[in-house]
Parts: C-alpha cells; structure tokens; sequence
C-alpha cells in the first residue's frame, strides 16, 4: 500500500469547518470589527479561563509575544537571560531586541531546557530564565521556579509550542512573570496568519503589555509610554475563538494519535520516542509535535519521503548557537548531538488512524 501523508495538513484547517468560517468571516466584517473588538475580548476572557491563567493579552505574533513579556518585565541592556539553544530562533531574537544577551543552554533527555545548565549558566548579569515549553510539554518547573527564586530571577517562559500543557496543574505560561503562546496555523490552536498572546497572572505585566501592544496608550487614549503596533487582529480573534470551543478535543486527537506511535515504535531500539501520555502524573502532555530520536536518521527520512510521508528537523536542522550569530566558540555537545538524530513525524488533527497505521508501518519496514 502507498499514499500521501503531509507533515501539516493546511488546506484541512479551513475546509473542516468552512461553511462555519465563512458564516464567521461574513459576520465580523459585515460590523466592520478590525481592530481591538469584542471578538479580541471574548477570545482573550475565554482563553483566560480555558488556562487558568488571569489575564491573556492578544498580540500579532509569538516573537512580539516574547519580547514585550520581556519588556515589561523590566529586562533590557546588558542582561543575560538564560534559554535552551533547541528552540526556535525567536525565542533568542527577542531577548536580543530587547537590549540583553541570549546565553545558551543544554536541553535534557526529555527536549526540554536542562536544570543543570541553567545553573551553571548563572552569572551577575544573569536577569531571568526562559524555559521554552517545547513540542507540547511543560519543562520541570518546581525546579526551575527554585533556581529563579534562589537567585532572584524572574521567568518569562516562550510557550508558544504547549498550548493547554500543564506541569502539576499548573498550565505552560503561567508560571513566573509571564508567558507567551503562538497561534501560527501549524499551532496547537492555529489561526489562518500571525497571532499570538501574552499570558499572565500579574496584573502589573498585564497592564504593561496592553499599553506597549498599542503604541503606549491608555484606557483614555493618551500616549503615557513608547509603545509599538502588536494587535492580535479581531478577524483571527473570532477565528480563535470559534476553534477555542474543540480545542480539548482536538488535544485529546493529539494524545491518541501519540499513544498510537508509542504502541507501535515503542519496543524498537533505534528510537527514542517522547514520554508517551500519562507516563508521568507530574505532565499533562498535548503533542504540539512528536518529535523522535532515531537511528539512522537520514535515511529513515528519506525512505519516509519514498513513502509519501512527510517528516523535517526542526528548526532547520540547526540548534540556534549554531547560526552565524556570534555564538561560534560555544559547545553544547548534546544538544548538538541530538540535532543527528531528532525527527518529527506527522501530528495534527487531520490525521486518520489510517494514516497513523501507515506511517508505523512504513518505519516498522525500514528498521525490520
């Protein structure tokens, strides 16, 4: 048997729900609702108490999520902020516009930002903590929130990846001064551009960000700081909304989906899959990705692409220290190490068991 398996599935975003979307479409527009609109506030409270997080300020994207949760967290010009150097580009680009240093880090067994480098990391102009909630899982955040709280840093976590993952309870940005989530169409909940959000239980962050999102202005209308343009935009906010209400159906897909990888991969040597749902009570998982370490990965990718299944590295295949960005002296040799062996196989809610089976077959045949 051979057919097609996309990594993402876009055109399945929309066709879904498209009579809905355009019932939707029709309804925002025809108020002439851009901007700052009753859909962005709905979307915003709904979310809020989806997350059991205080407050969730809607802005353009994730990066513009991450920098002005920086900035109103009081971090600029010659701070270090610690962040794992698997992740997304944004995660660093933001602590560099701000004025402050990215120094990077080892990640752990779990893909998830190391403990231990980040205390070895510490210095005198070390200022906060970014753990970044990767491929849909809570970093250790007991840990992590006592080193912050052992040498008085704050954290400010990139979630942009682990929407409605929760770490004993407690959901992915909710911890330390803020956190951030992403809603690109590839994301967990994925509107049809860019958005993204700020999350807080500070009402002091949250003031901040409202007032920097929309060019300093106050309830009033008057211009009381510097601010910039990062408005998650009303039409996306009614997107997001309507999406919100399967949004614990469509993780619960995801979480199926990984627990059928884990029966089919699991007794297979050459891989290492991620911790499969429920094997930690601490975790509460959503499968943002499913990313494996396997042997032979260049080739198992290849014979995957021969099969119409489609897989990538992650973030081009290169962790960021490894970018021309000045970071050339600096060795994190698992991290650099995993970049040899990570792939992320097929996770979204478009999906049939059918395809699932296929791709398990497909890699069961190459290591058999």
């Amino acid at each position: 048997m051979s057919k097609t398996v996309p990594f993402f599935n876009y055109p399945a975003l929309f066709k879904q729900n498209e009579e809905e979307y355009m019932d939707l479409l029709h309804e925002v527009l025809s108020r002439g609702a851009y901007i700052l609109q009753r859909d962005l506030e709905e979307f915003e409270e709904n979310l809020s108490e989806y997350l059991g997080i205080k407050h969730v300020i809607g802005v353009a994207d994730g990066t513009n999520a991450i920098q002005l949760s920086l900035m109103a967290a009081g971090i600029g010009a010659d701070d270090e902020v610690i962040v794992p150097s698997h992740t997304y580009v944004a995660s660093a680009a933001a602590i560099h516009y701000v004025g402050a240093k990215p120094v990077f880090v080892e990640c752990g067994r779990d893909h998830m930002i190391d403990v231990n480098s980040i205390q070895a990391a510490i210095t005198k102009k070390t200022k906060a903590i970014m753990p970044v909630q990767l491929n849909g899982r809570t970093s250790d955040m007991s840990a992590i929130c006592k080193i912050a709280d052992d040498h008085g840093l704050c954290i400010v976590e990139d979630s942009a990846q682990a929407l409605g993952s929760r770490f004993k309870g407690v959901s992915a940005g909710g911890f330390g001064a803020a956190g951030t989530s992403s809603f690109y169409p590839a994301k967990l909940l994925g509107c049809f551009g860019d958005g993204g959000a700020v999350l807080t239980n500070h009402d002091d962050i949250a003031k901040e960000v409202r007032l920097l999102r929309d060019h300093g202005r106050d309830e009033d209308g008057d211009v009381i700081v510097w601010g910039t343009n990062s408005r998650l935009d009303n039409v996306q906010a009614a997107v997001l909304n309507f999406k919100l209400q399967t949004f614990t159906n469509d993780v619960e897909r995801r979480r199926e989906i990984a627990a059928m990888y884990q029966q089919g991969l699991g007794s297979f040597n050459q891989l290492l899959l991620p911790p499969a749902p429920d094997a930690d009570p601490d975790h509460f998982d959503v499968y943002q990705n499913y990313e494996i370490e396997a042997e032979s990965r260049d080739e198992l990718q290849a014979a995957l692409k021969t099969g119409g299944i489609g897989t990538i590295v992650q973030f081009g295949g290169k962790p960021v220290h490894k970018y021309p960005l000045g970071f050339d002296q600096l060795s994190l040799p698992f991290t650099e190490s995993l970049y040899s062996r990570m792939l992320l196989l097929p996770m979204h809610t478009a999906l049939s068991n059918e395809d699932v089976e296929y791709v398990i077959d497909r890699v069961q045949n190459f290591y058999n």
